[in-house]
């Protein structure tokens, strides 16, 4: 199916064709510009099949060891991220890493070649983010802060190679800001509308101007691209989009992202294909599938409550834009260079604060940086506006409720270095470090894996939700590859909080049992679903369950090519008997019965083939030979005429549809000639 059109028919592929033609044609290798395009335009994932033909041609090894490495990858890379967001606490960062490995939505990214966009496109997008992890951190400090652009423009690189991927790669953008804002710098909601214009939010605005303004240009190139015109798509492709009722599109999008969630959530039935009303429309307001819709979006406005709430509490003074000078021992005060500190009391007690400084330095003095401390972490109690309990570093820290943090060890920065002070409770000494690069984790409370976790889960699928475009499927679970990775550490958090409030080990070991079982029962359906995908009659039996007129439709052309006629005549009108007008369905019967000598049969075939898609070509065509083989040449010569001008206007493959009507122009021309017409035959060959 799409490997045929993606891989074997794609002359981009091929070493003749130039490489410039990857840069101007969609997936399938059909200009951009054409109104049939499918306007899926992924170079980088192009690339990579064409060094697959390199090495090997149309070998199907090598493409699938090529996926199976990039989700090797992928979950590397994605456990990574999960060890700093939990701080490398170990048991939620396996749990995150073995679930995003093993989750079974992922079988058809990975072993379905064509998903290589989705796991590429995941890659990068993992890259990015941790690449503006350390643009963040760099920037904090002055010793590396000119090294931060080498960071930040390599995250901007790797978020346009993930849109050149796979198109909504590009909203890894959108998940930089969420951590810039929110979660690093933790702005207080209040101070939102102050970012654009106050001086103390410089640094801040650097990151968002180059986020914004990576945006806007690939946007923009991708408009440009695709000729400013969305694709076409048949209806069958998202029945929803195709109804002429405002209420049945709305309730039937507010549940598909329901049913995408269940499927993260419990991947029991999984298919190849969802279109055709696989998932019936929701036509009613008492349709009982709209519980469920109720049930999931008051869950999410009840995370944002909770977020919103958590983040109303973050005072001004508690910023990482400003530290009160009153909140600071004098004898820290008293160390600091006028010129080189963090902050220098003024007249009115404020702290002044290098504009290429942020949340680390400026909270330096309540921060330890003791290196010979052991690494704790507990879960946040209230990740409130004086963070009451709170992690940095991998060090606990307790407020006193005037937004000053005490510790074992309280820090300041002088002259470049940084000089950890030690309370042994008679004395202050002070003991100075050579300067190392950052490590400092910006995740310190639940409230803020929550934050990224839904902005990992909700920003990628946003693009599938037809809520600014129509796409061309209803559920596709290649494209849950990437907002899986939210999924993943939400469970992960949960995990985590679950097992620390256990007080018995018995307890502990219970939670840690029913972990290992979860992952045994998520590996075990990902192996047998990785069966289904051995071979497409597999594949296709599998998804009879959810989708039978698709399935079954397939199914009978395997069944065909391999000669099993009969079990492939009864599968065809089984597929019709289900959707009576899929002209596919109908011209590939009409070939069974042609090949049988049913010539009559064949025929009424390819008749309802056109009658529900007037452009197919290649039934035109065939009607016309079994119209000659009848002996009716005047039929037989009009239906030529008629296919050899059919527009290719709007169609997914005018390559096929071309060379089907150069195929018609020759039978025309041999009908010709057969009858003597050899001026009009010649005119014709010409």
């Amino acid at each position: 199916f799409d490997f045929s059109r993606a891989i074997k028919t794609n002359q981009d592929l091929l070493p003749t064709t130039p490489l410039m033609s990857l840069f101007k044609n969609d997936f399938w290798g059909t200009p951009l510009t054409h109104s049939g395009s499918h306007k899926s335009y992924r170079p980088m994932c192009v690339l990579t099949f064409r060094f697959n033909h390199w090495l090997g041609g149309f070998d199907p090894w090598g493409y699938h060891l090529t996926n199976v490495f990039l989700h090797a990858l992928a979950s590397a890379a994605f456990t990574r991220l999960a060890a700093l967001v939990f701080l490398k606490s170990i048991i939620p960062t396996l749990v995150a890493g073995l679930l995003f490995a093993a989750h079974p939505i992922h079988t058809e990214a990975v072993a379905g070649v064509v998903g290589r966009a989705d796991v590429g496109a995941c890659l990068f997008f993992l890259l990015c983010i941790m690449f503006y992890f350390k643009y963040c951190e760099y920037r904090s400090y002055p010793e590396l802060c000119s090294r931060r652009w080498i960071y930040l423009y390599a995250s901007l690189t790797c978020a346009a190679c993930s849109m050149l991927t796979k198109e909504h790669g590009v909203t890894v953008l959108a998940v930089c800001v969420i951590y810039e804002v929110l979660i690093y710098h933790k702005i207080a909601l209040k101070e939102l509308i102050d970012m654009p214009f106050q001086k103390r939010f410089q640094s801040l605005r650097e990151g968002l101007l180059h986020l914004a303004g990576t945006g806007i240009t690939l946007l923009g190139l991708r408009l440009h691209l695709m000729g400013n015109k969305p694709p076409d798509f048949a209806p069958a492709d998202n029945p929803a989009a195709d109804s002429d009722s405002l209420l049945t599109r709305t309730l039937t999008f507010l549940y598909l992202p329901v049913f995408n969630f269940w499927l993260l959530l419990c991947p029991r039935w999984l298919s190849f294909d969802w279109s055709m009303e696989a998932i019936p429309l929701i036509k009613s307001p008492l349709d009982i599938r709209n519980i469920a819709s109720i049930a999931f979006y008051g869950t999410l406005l009840t995370y944002a409550y909770w977020l919103i709430k958590s983040y109303n509490r973050r005072s001004t003074n508690s910023s990482a834009f400003y530290v009160s000078a009153s909140n600071v021992p004098n004898s820290h005060i008293n160390h600091a260079s006028s010129s080189n500190s963090v902050a220098t009391a003024n007249g009115n007690g404020a702290g002044q604060l290098c504009p290429c400084v942020d949340f680390t330095q400026r909270l330096a003095l309540s921060f330890s940086s003791n290196p010979s401390h052991k690494s704790s972490r507990k879960p946040a109690g209230n990740n409130s506006a004086n963070n009451n309990s709170v992690y940095a570093n991998g060090h606990h820290r307790v407020s006193n409720g005037n937004g000053h943090c005490h510790n074992g060890s309280n820090s300041s920065y002088h002259n470049g270095t940084a000089a950890s002070m030690y309370n042994d409770g008679t004395s202050d000494n002070f003991r100075s470090h050579t300067y190392a690069p950052p490590t400092r984790s910006a995740f310190i409370g639940p409230a803020d894996i929550v934050t990224f976790a839904l902005a990992l889960l909700v920003l990628p699928f946003i693009p599938a939700t037809n809520l600014f475009f129509y796409v061309g499927f209803v559920v596709a679970e290649r494209v849950l590859y990437i907002p899986s990775m939210g999924f993943c550490l939400l469970v992960a958090l949960g995990v985590d909080l679950l097992y620390r409030r256990q007080e018995s080990y018995f307890r502990k070991l219970l939670v840690l049992a029913a972990v290992f079982v979860l992952m045994v029962v998520m590996s075990t359906r990902t192996v047998i679903r990785n069966g289904d995908w051995m071979s497409e009659e597999n594949l296709y039996r599998s998804g009879i369950s959810v989708n039978p007129p698709k399935a079954y439709g397939n199914l009978a052309n395997i069944l065909s090519s391999r000669g099993q006629k009969e079990e492939a005549e009864w599968a065809y009108k089984k597929a019709l008997s289900y959707r009576a007008n899929m002209a596919d369905v109908r011209y590939n019967l009409g070939i069974l019965l042609q090949e049988q000598g049913r010539y009559e049969e064949a025929l009424f075939s390819y008749k309802l083939a056109i009658q529900f898609r007037p452009r197919l070509a290649m039934a035109h065509l065939n009607m016309g030979l079994v119209l000659g083989v009848l002996g009716r040449k005047e039929e037989a010569a009009e239906v030529y005429r008629h296919c050899a001008e059919l527009d290719s206007a709007g169609l997914k493959d005018p390559k096929m549809h071309e060379s089907t009507r150069i195929s018609a122009l020759f039978n025309l021309g041999r009908l010709y000639a057969d009858e003597g017409k050899y001026e009009e035959a010649v005119e014709v060959y010409h």
